[in-house]
């Protein structure tokens, strides 16, 4: 039986009305609705060459699933070596909490130091293959880094629009990658919105959060990965740190792909999505039983990834946690640079804020009693802490 050239895509589906479109179209949203498009695949054709035995013989990067990735000629995969990022057992954590089984996904070290890489190594990937020239984004960070990174391998004109007050490093590496970089004077919604004109004016494609189909699929690699790295073994729990949600819309949409891939069987993970408290949209709507967010006023924290007072997917994000039977909750800035200390004396792992205000959140739900010692709980690290050296700074003399 001969192997599928790459992709198993079949067309987009509108995440609000099932409306389907082309994939082999620049589709961004769904222009009736505004709400994103999510890829589909032919998974019972897929399930033929994606198994068990035959990962095993494939190359340690994301792309190892690619027949659930978009990319339809390998030739167009624009990669520097992301994914397959260690799954590490936090024992000293876990003896500390005196949970057994307790893990740590470690992001932080992908190319350019986040999960980032694998939302826009896919979406530079497609835009690639479907002849994109220039492409534009608004970032708060790690994500504008990204796409510069692998914008430069494809030979992709770039574009970003980033906060005034964005961490220096994630500025000057884009500037670094040859990205024309415009600082704004305002929140990652200001630097949309300029994003979006540039787009119209220019002729860019715009590749925000949520607003073209697949960086989604990139970031649901990040569940593929853990659930083989545990021997397919679903975890009871995963802790994520959420601004625009798009890593919980993909591990949700991987885990019900490897149920029909038979991968895994009928088990889900509970989601737990962590929001700073200085910024927390996601949590105001779930507390108040809402199917969408409001925007959040005056957001303000160290955790630039997390500094998103409105997110387009937000009712994807929120249906996830509910149907998982999660839940979302805060934590402090200053909890946040606790545990990056904490994390780090303890398991050597330097985390982003974002990926540590995860133990924040267990400790706190540990003390609720909504998550229990004897589960199963991976902690999402989003980012290395090396990318935020001056925020950490400004707020410690220890760290």
């Amino acid at each position: 039986m001969g192997e599928l050239n790459y992709s198993s895509m079949t067309h987009l589906k509108c995440s609000l009305t099932g409306e389907k479109f082309d994939a082999d179209r620049p589709n961004r949203i769904n222009p009736k609705t505004g709400k994103p498009l999510l890829a589909q695949y032919d998974l019972d054709l897929a399930s033929r060459t994606l198994t068990k035995n035959s990962l095993i013989e494939r190359p340690e990067n994301m792309w190892r699933y690619r027949e659930v990735l978009p990319i339809r000629d390998k030739k167009n995969i624009i990669s520097l070596g992301e994914g397959y990022t260690p799954l590490l057992r936090s024992e000293h954590l876990g003896d500390y909490l005196g949970m057994k089984d307790l893990w740590i996904k470690d992001e932080g070290v992908n190319p350019t130091g986040s999960f980032k890489a694998r939302g826009l190594a896919t979406a530079v990937s497609r835009a690639h293959e479907l002849g994109i020239k220039a492409i534009t984004m608004p970032s708060a960070g790690n994500a504008a880094g990204a796409m510069a990174a692998y914008a430069s391998k494809a030979g992709i004109g770039a574009n970003v629009f980033m906060p005034k007050d964005v961490p220096l490093a994630n500025r000057i590496e884009c500037e670094a990658y040859g990205a024309n970089v415009t600082l704004i004077d305002g929140l990652i919604t200001d630097c949309g919105n300029a994003s979006a004109k540039a787009a119209e004016k220019h002729e860019f494609f715009d590749i925000s959060t949520m607003k073209e189909p697949y960086r989604v699929e990139g970031k649901k690699t990040m569940a593929y990965e853990i659930i083989e790295q545990m021997n397919w073994l679903v975890p009871d729990v995963i802790i994520y740190p959420t601004g625009g949600g798009t890593g919980i819309v993909g591990i949700w949409k991987a885990i019900y792909e490897m149920q029909e891939l038979g991968l895994i069987k009928n088990k889900k993970p509970i989601l737990i999505s962590v929001q700073a408290a200085g910024c927390a949209p996601i949590f105001e709507a779930f507390s108040s039983g809402e199917k969408y967010a409001k925007e959040f006023k005056n957001p303000k924290t160290i955790a630039s990834g997390m500094r998103v007072p409105a997110a387009i997917g937000d009712f994807l994000v929120l249906e996830a946690i509910r149907e998982s039977g999660g839940c979302v909750t805060t934590v402090s800035d200053e909890s946040m640079i606790d545990s990056v200390r904490f994390i780090a004396k303890m398991e050597g792992i330097f985390a982003a804020p974002e990926g540590a205000s995860t133990f924040s959140a267990l400790k706190k739900l540990l003390d609720t009693g909504f998550i229990t010692k004897d589960m199963s709980v991976v902690l999402m690290n989003t980012g290395s802490g090396l990318k935020y050296l001056d925020v950490m700074k400004s707020l410690s003399n220890t760290v």
